[in-house]
């Protein structure tokens, strides 16, 4: 009796490993399921549940990607910045941040502006536990060193019905949170500054839109470990690419042109998103030309992130699914942008003035130098996009409001002459999708990527993509 139990549960053991064995073969596909015709597919479906990976671009999910970009403040947020091994000593960050959340810069016609406050109320949410003493702190900056026309903007937004641009409230908060945060990192756990720090340990510049004043200053605010309006001197740069003094360059302007055809193309080809302009042109009364030169995504994104109904008119309204088809539009162009070389050979000559000087900045502290130490740029979305296409981080998202990029520089303690570069968009780690330091990811134990390979980067290797040796000539000679 006890044989044959034996037998029989050895029996059952078999049974159940060649049923695993069978289902796995099919689950890797090493056995078909139903028979296979010629084509690949299977007479029952035709149809493919599971997406194939190599082939198949993930679906675009518009409402989650709007979220993203819309940054809403959160105290949840995690980040990778300072992070290296013990034995390495952070000795200078430079950070590129975009503004923070804004009213549109466009109005779509016959509709009504959203109604956003852009006065700054504490007990009005988004909020933040600095955000009064903020606002009082902005009052007092008489002693302020600011050039140009810095000088005559408001230093906080302050006006009960949002201004065209205007930095609001949830604008402000997402920037006293970044300064908060990399004030844990920088200040407090690293001592980049000291409690009596100078104002030669800053260079700060931003451009000429009240919208980056205010959100670097809002950045500074909870950053440094005491804000004085004596130390503060903030540069005006008025390129938006902040080129400063080399901006002549004519090849980057061809690419440019060539990137905003490649748009118009896609554009016009795309036929659901010709219907909802003919339908958003119908609701609001105009010609289909003028709403899309209005660029009506602008105004609706402010509708969403603020959680405001879109416009309705005597016609009807404009919806969420409208919504929809022009944010995955915008999407779609982001992708194929990524694809295309154009935006790519734009971005190398739009930002080589700006990372050449930021490399020359790590050279000096390299070297020994105690100034500088700490590097804001406050701009736009179209100065971080195309430093990250310039850097070969494709998968990066487009800017969100309040994004920044930050650059590290590390001293290994044991080697002294030998530095690190850390690069983090968002908080994220993104070293090694830059194309400079792929390679070097799959043959070194530290988590870091050589100085020397950034500074070939912006001095030799950019040019050569042009057929060229320097700047000049890459931007005076078509290469192609």
């Amino acid at each position: 009796m006890m044989l044959f139990r034996n037998r029989f549960l050895i029996l059952l053991a078999l049974a159940a490993i060649l049923a695993f064995l069978s289902l796995s073969l099919q689950f890797l596909h090493l056995i078909p399921v139903n028979p296979v015709k010629e084509d690949g597919l299977s007479p029952k479906s035709r149809k493919r549940i599971m997406p194939d990976p190599l082939t198949e671009p993930p679906a675009i999910d518009p409402i989650y990607e709007a979220r993203v970009y819309c940054n809403i403040p959160s105290r949840t947020e995690r980040s990778m910045e300072g992070h290296a091994p013990h034995n390495f000593k952070l000795v200078s960050v430079h950070v590129l941040i975009r503004h923070g959340d804004r009213y549109p810069l466009y109005a779509i016609p016959k509709t009504k502006r959203p109604d956003i406050d852009c006065t700054l109320v504490s007990s009005r949410k988004p909020s933040h536990p600095q955000l009064e003493a903020f606002v009082r702190h902005m009052s007092q900056g008489s002693e302020a060193q600011m050039d140009g026309t810095l000088s005559s903007l408001p230093r906080f937004p302050s006006h009960s019905l949002c201004e065209m641009g205007e930095l609001t409230q949830t604008g402000v908060v997402q920037h006293l949170h970044n300064g908060q945060l990399l004030r844990e990192i920088y200040i407090k756990k690293h001592k980049l500054l000291s409690s009596d720090w100078a104002a030669k340990h800053l260079y700060l510049e931003t451009t000429g839109k009240s919208r980056t004043l205010q959100s670097g200053l809002a950045l500074l605010y909870t950053f440094l470990p005491d804000f004085d309006w004596k130390k503060i001197n903030i540069r005006h740069q008025w390129s938006t690419v902040f080129c400063s003094g080399s901006c002549d360059c004519p090849m980057r302007n061809h690419y440019l042109e060539e990137e905003q055809h490649r748009q118009y193309s896609l554009r016009v080809k795309n036929s659901h998103l010709e219907r909802t302009y003919v339908d958003l042109a119908k609701i609001v009364g105009i010609p289909t030309r003028q709403l899309r030169a209005s660029n009506p995504i602008d105004s609706m994104l402010c509708h969403f992130c603020h959680n405001v109904s879109f416009p309705c008119t005597k016609n009807g309204c404009i919806d969420i699914e409208h919504f929809k088809v022009i944010k995955t539009h915008q999407l779609e162009d982001e992708r194929e942008r990524q694809e295309k070389k154009l935006y790519f050979w734009y971005a190398l000559l739009a930002t080589h003035p700006l990372l050449n000087r930021t490399v020359t900045r790590m050279q000096r502290i390299a070297e020994g130098k105690k100034e500088e130490l700490f590097v804001l740029y406050s701009a736009h979305d179209v100065t971080l996009s195309p430093v990250l296409s310039a850097l070969g981080i494709t998968e990066a998202r487009f800017p969100r409001f309040a994004a920044r990029l930050v650059f590290e520089l590390w001293q290994d303690a044991k080697k002294p002459s030998e530095h690190f570069i850390r690069i983090l968009y968002n908080g994220l780690d993104v070293t090694f999708q830059t194309s400079f330091c792929q390679e070097h990811n799959k043959h070194s134990s530290k988590p870091m990527c050589p100085l020397e390979k950034l500074v070939r980067f912006v001095k030799r290797d950019t040019f050569s993509v042009f057929n060229s040796t320097n700047y000049y000539d890459a931007c005076h000679r078509r290469p192609f």
